[in-house]
């Protein structure tokens, strides 16, 4: 009995001890640690913030799929106050942290700072080799933050959380900053003693496809890789509604580590670029012209291969090869892209007419999409005082005038949808929304077949079993010091399907490849690839069961 009441007493006294070791510990040996957390600013800025809402693209089931979340993040921090000797302290970890001896003297010699951040994200090895240093007054930690799951996929879109302005942090670029006030949400407060929790932001549900996006920002690197380009951009979008399924250019950036970027790279040239598209915009200027009846398909004309006008010669692309081509049909003109057939066009439908449609298209204006930065496009040469005939014909094939890439996939979904201009969207909580109708339901089929007949020559852009609408666009890069066109140029190519109910819609834009190929090498057979992967991918049948 006495034995038990012995061990019972020892028992008690070693955990008095051991309790007793305990608060020595965290009030003595690590309370510079605990009151430094405490004390600081930065922390007490995070224990006020609300979580950040996430981010999420959707796949074609409704499956959402994360791309923005929120996780805990390793830091290392400097309590000052507690240092004995900033110099030593500074010459040990000079080889571990990322600032030199000098730089982490300066840190350390604040005898009144309770914290000093010194590394952020800190990479777990970093970690523990200062914890392995145990120099007193520096710690290990973890603060929230922002993280990017995939990467790149989608980064432009996304954008990044970072530094706002001496508002800690807020979103920049993308849905990122578009969003930020729902996303961050409200931060907690104190009011007369009460403390006041913060409220977490709301989510964010995208209409991009997770697969679809990848699928397009791998075409898109491979085709810039191939043609040695400056970059390019892919759109895929559904005419009938305008939900954008993807949307990547190259080359973008990795919002986990967008410091390591060039600024121009953060930008999303999709809707904050605007360029001369080329050839695309002929079906612009010839649905025009068949709603107003001032042409039809069948409609001909005496191609010479090249014209002058206002002391301008302009030419075919391939008038050097075999001059004129004779007596042709409108049809014709879009299969073989002649530029004098653009002009024929534009002066049956007259200069004042011609830009009603451009602007009807929606040309000058920006397409509404919630994304931050958007451009309009330009028809600014057409309504200078005193314009000359010239600048109307060259606007007939999409040079002089200027788009972003998302509001030529607007203008030329119009044809693919029937006639409507549909607002483009991102955010799945949207609906479709009619911008206005811009050309009657007739003229756009009657076009759409045009381009069904221009694919069906060419025979690159077709896929068997189906009725692919499409057309190229070869555009010189404008020299803007000098004045006239460089020999650079940008490669587009838009086209839709199924013809009879289009389920897509696709832009490819190669930028600046050189020795200036045409479209039809370039982004035409990588349009075939992503769009016998989207019919595959959405098991959508064929139309064309006779001509298999």
């Amino acid at each position: 009995m006495a034995s038990r009441f012995w061990t019972i007493i020892a028992g008690v006294t070693l955990g008095y001890l051991a309790l007793v070791v305990r608060l020595y510990d965290l009030q003595l040996v690590r309370g510079e640690h605990f009151l430094a957390r405490a004390q600081s600013q930065y922390r007490a800025a995070v224990a006020l913030d609300a979580p950040r809402g996430l981010i999420y693209f959707t796949g074609k089931d409704g499956t959402r799929f994360p791309v923005a979340l929120n996780k805990e993040f390793p830091v290392i921090y400097a309590a000052p106050k507690a240092i004995e000797d900033a110099e030593e302290a500074a010459h040990t970890l000079a080889g571990t942290l990322p600032f030199s001896a000098d730089e982490l003297r300066a840190k350390f010699s604040q005898p009144n700072s309770l914290y000093q951040l010194l590394v952020k994200r800190a990479d777990e090895a970093v970690v523990q080799a200062v914890e392995d240093l145990n120099v007193k007054g520096i710690y290990a930690d973890t603060m929230p933050g922002r993280y990017y799951p995939n990467g790149a996929l989608g980064a432009q879109v996304v954008g990044f959380v970072g530094p706002g302005g001496g508002e800690g942090e807020r979103g920049n670029y993308g849905i990122e900053k578009f969003y930020d006030g729902e996303l961050r949400g409200t931060a907690g407060t104190s009011v007369n003693g009460t403390f006041i929790a913060p409220q977490a932001g709301s989510d964010a549900v995208l209409t991009l496809d997770p697969t679809v996006q990848f699928e397009a920002e791998r075409t898109l690197k491979d085709l810039v890789a191939n043609y040695r380009a400056q970059g390019g951009t892919v759109i895929v979008e559904e005419p009938k509604t305008g939900k954008v399924l993807a949307m990547a250019s190259f080359p973008a950036f990795d919002p986990n580590s967008y410091g390591r970027f060039p600024l121009e790279n953060l930008a999303n040239p999709a809707v904050q670029k605007i360029y001369e598209p080329g050839s695309v915009l002929k079906v612009i200027t010839m649905v025009s012209a068949v709603d107003a009846g001032a042409v039809t398909p069948e409609t001909t004309y005496t191609d010479r291969g090249m014209l002058t006008m206002n002391g301008y010669t302009i030419k075919n692309f391939d008038y050097d090869v075999r001059g004129g081509h004779g007596k042709v049909s409108m049809e014709y003109v879009l299969k073989h892209s002649l530029n004098t057939g653009a002009v024929f066009v534009e002066q049956k439908l007259g200069n004042a007419a011609f830009l009603e449609y451009l602007k009807r298209f929606g040309l000058a204006e920006k397409t509404g999409i919630t994304l931050p930065g958007e451009l309009k496009g330009s028809v600014r040469p057409l309504l200078e005082r005193g314009v000359r005939d010239i600048a109307f014909a060259t606007a007939s094939y999409g040079q002089g005038v200027a788009v972003t890439p998302l509001g030529l996939v607007q203008a030329v979904g119009a044809i693919a949808n029937g006639g409507n201009l549909m607002r483009p969207y991102l955010d799945a909580r949207l609906e479709p929304q009619v911008v206005r109708r811009v050309v009657s339901e007739s003229a756009a089929k009657q076009v759409t077949q045009m381009m069904v007949a221009a694919v069906d020559t060419a025979a690159v852009a077709g896929v068997s079993g189906y009725a692919i609408a499409g057309k190229t666009g070869t555009a010189f890069v404008p020299d803007f010091k000098k004045g006239g066109y460089t020999d650079n140029v940008i490669n587009t190519y838009v086209g839709f399907g199924p013809a009879t109910a289009p389920r897509f819609i696709i832009l490819i834009k190669l930028d600046q490849p050189p020795d200036a190929p045409l479209a039809g090498f370039s982004v035409v057979p990588s349009f075939q690839n992503l769009a016998q992967f989207l019919l595959n991918y959405y098991n959508i049948p064929p139309d064309r069961l006779e001509k298999q």
